[in-house]
């Protein structure tokens, strides 16, 4: 009898032990299962970041070679046109006293105006003069261009030692200045504008754009995509693709401060001279 429940005891006890075995395996199994497809998940999340940043990077570089060969054609062709015509309207036989003078005179100073504007937007389109001249100086240039409208009052600046940024980080972040300044003049109602890019002696560039407009509710923006326009979106993109960081305040009635910092990395770090 006491045979028979040691056996029984033995037997009870094989059967818990082979019972917690199985359990465990069964939990390690669900485990190593949950941490795999959690790896997968994870694989399948920075492969679709891969595919979204290289898609974005595509489009970015279409529109910049699209822009590029836009300037270039209004260039040979607008431009030569436009020379064309008033290289003829210069050497028109009319007398000085010919009541047709003072409306030709007009029309030279529209005509040459007209060159002037195409001159100046075929220079902020071309992707190749922003990377010769450098940001600084392309951000300058388009700033005296709107200066000259009577537009804006501007204000720009620059401090510490200028810094030689990748062709591509520098075609990025004046396209972002450029969009900036599109949405200032398109919705803000502005006055007045303020630039100014800093570098930093710790290694951090800093490009605050600030304008004294009607302003906008930012959290707003945030939560409604549709209410955050293409503008916006396009700095963002632009943005997160060189790994500056973007950080807008504003509210209705307080004009808008925008924000734009990019660590300096080894290889670009050379200073202009």
């Amino acid at each position: 009898m006491q045979s028979q429940n040691t056996e029984i005891y033995f037997a009870i006890v094989i059967a818990v032990i082979l019972g917690l075995l199985l359990v465990g395996f069964i939990v390690t199994i669900l485990f190593l299962y949950q941490r795999r497809q959690h790896q997968q998940e994870q694989e399948l999340e920075r492969l679709k970041d891969i595919y979204d940043r290289e898609a974005l990077r595509s489009q970015l570089e279409i529109q910049e070679n699209t822009l590029k060969t836009i300037a270039q054609e209004l260039h040979d062709n607008i431009g030569q046109m436009l020379s064309v015509v008033k290289l003829s309207m210069s050497v028109l036989p009319i007398e000085k006293d010919h009541p047709a003078v003072e409306m030709i005179r007009n029309s030279q100073q529209v005509l040459n105006k007209a060159i002037l504007d195409l001159s100046d937007l075929t220079k902020s389109m071309h992707t190749d003069r922003i990377v010769d001249v450098g940001l600084a100086d392309s951000i300058r240039f388009e700033l005296a261009s709107i200066k000259r409208t009577g537009i804006l009052q501007v204000d720009f600046s620059v401090t510490g030692d200028e810094v030689s940024f990748d062709g591509q980080k520098s075609i990025f972040l004046f396209r972002m200045f450029q969009e900036m300044i599109n949405n200032i003049l398109k919705h803000s109602k502005a006055t007045s504008v303020i630039v100014s890019l800093v570098y930093t002696a710790d290694d951090i560039f800093i490009m605050e754009i600030e304008d004294n407009g009607q302003g906008f509710n930012v959290e707003e923006k945030k939560q409604n995509a549709s209410a955050s326009g293409v503008g916006l979106k396009s700095i963002f993109s632009r943005a997160q693709l060189i790994g500056a960081a973007i950080d807008v305040k504003s509210a209705p009635g307080e004009g808008t401060r925008i924000t734009v910092e990019l660590p300096y990395h080894e290889e670009t770090n050379a200073q202009i001279k």
